[in-house]
């Protein structure tokens, strides 16, 4: 019967089928009433005041793969790319998407459920196990994302009987993570470690403290000071939790965040981190540190109870990821150059360029509406950036953001360059 019926339908007829009069299948319906006449009255007055501020963020089309250069949808093509997170250009990668199409093959699309009902793959345990063995931890878990993994800790973590001290321009994530939970919350100022400590003095009371910051903020390109902040966490018996989706993969020697580079890996107790940026690009997110958190966040962290196993193409992007992480570090170590090269150029050519030493480089504009504009005059360049402004960052610290991945060449580097010079001088931001 069902047969019959979804025949039916196919050709157009059947109970399911518009009649005369009626609104063709699949046409947009808006719901009526009162109520949603003033809802809607109200968002478009709001949507208006974000066109009105200069901060409205379009979305572009892209109609390629993710790399250096892209085509946009419109007819955009041979565009460069300073957008992404791709650090060290794998999202692309031969073998990155051999493995992933491979995963796909094999274990199929997902397992159309959450973990702890339907079970797991043995992809899911394997890619967990290489995790925890590159960052040197005990255990490691998955979530769909990092954001995920971020408003999954804190609450299966802490209790009102606990401290959470937290960097004030931490990640979005970080600090919705730290609103669900119950513990007692102080925020210092940015890499303040005055500020710090007199926060860690502050929360003695407590019977647990946790300092929670950025490895690398991802607005401002600059790197959290693990040493004095592992220091003071020693001083005032605390743990020291970062969140490294900015620095997985290429800071430190091996690529394994700050942690490795400021010589603290047997200090901080808890790293969380994605597999959407330097790993592979495509999804997901992961906690690794002490086998006894993992195993609790199991039994208790929500976004991993109730959201879906990662898809098998996805896991078998991060580990081949992984793999080649592991195999070499000359992936990683190329980017320091061409990230210098980019800063110094920048700088000679009069522009304030925040953070140091980071592949992320914002170009510090100050005014949200120039920031907007000449990151399109440099798309009709050729060149692939965006502005951020308010909220996304502090009004008055518009900039556009500017990331550099292994992959991008020299010339890519320089074309970019004299793109903002001209575009700079063409809108007053350079004298």
């Amino acid at each position: 019967m069902w047969r019959a019926a979804a025949a039916r339908l196919l050709r157009g007829g059947g109970a399911g089928s518009p009649r005369a009069g009626s609104p063709r299948a699949g046409s947009p319906r808006a719901a009526s009433g009162a109520a949603a006449a003033q809802l809607r009255r109200r968002l478009e007055s709001e949507l208006e005041e974000i066109r009105g501020a200069g901060t409205w963020k379009s979305e572009r089309v892209i109609a390629s793969r993710q790399g250096p250069h892209l085509r946009l949808a419109g007819g955009g093509a041979g565009i460069i790319n300073f957008c992404a997170n791709n650090y060290l250009g794998l999202s692309s990668h031969p073998e990155v998407i051999r493995a992933a199409v491979e995963a796909l093959e094999k274990f199929g699309a997902g397992l159309s459920s959450v973990r702890f009902i339907c079970g797991t793959q043995s992809i899911h345990k394997d890619l967990e196990e290489k995790i925890a063995r590159f960052h040197q931890r005990e255990d490691a878990i998955l979530y769909a994302s990092c954001f995920d993994a971020n408003a999954g800790i804190f609450e299966a973590l802490l209790t009102p009987e606990d401290a959470v001290l937290s960097d004030e321009l931490n990640h979005a994530s970080i600090i919705d993570g730290i609103r669900l939970c119950k513990a007692n919350k102080y925020r210092y100022k940015h890499m303040d470690m005055q500020d710090l400590e007199a926060k860690l003095k502050e929360a003695q009371k407590h019977r647990l403290r946790l300092v929670a910051t950025d490895g690398a903020f991802s607005m401002d390109g600059d790197i959290a000071p693990l040493r004095e902040i592992c220091q003071l966490a020693q001083k005032y018996d605390a743990l020291v939790f970062i969140d490294e989706c900015h620095a997985t993969g290429f800071l430190g020697p091996n690529g394994r965040g700050t942690d490795e580079l400021l010589g603290v890996m047997d200090k901080v107790t808890i790293i969380n981190s994605t597999l959407g940026k330097a790993l592979g690009g495509a999804a997901g997110g992961y906690t690794t540190g002490p086998k006894p958190l993992i195993d609790l966040l199991r039994q208790r962290s929500r976004p991993y109870l109730f959201s879906n196993s990662l898809p098998p193409a996805v896991v078998g992007c991060a580990s081949k990821a992984l793999d080649l992480l592991m195999e070499s570090n000359a992936i990683a170590q190329s980017m320091a150059a061409k990230t210098q090269r980019f800063r110094n150029k920048m700088t000679a050519a009069g522009f304030t360029i925040s953070g140091k030493d980071h592949p992320i480089c914002p170009v510090m504009l100050g005014d949200a509406r120039l920031a907007s504009v000449m990151a399109e005059d440099m798309l009709n360049r050729g060149i692939y950036v965006i502005g951020f402004s308010y909220p996304v960052v502090p009004k008055g610290k518009a900039r556009i953001r500017v990331q550099i991945s292994a992959v991008h060449s020299d010339e890519d580097i320089d074309s970019c360059v004299e793109a903002f010079t001209e575009v700079g001088r063409k809108h007053g931001a350079l004298s």
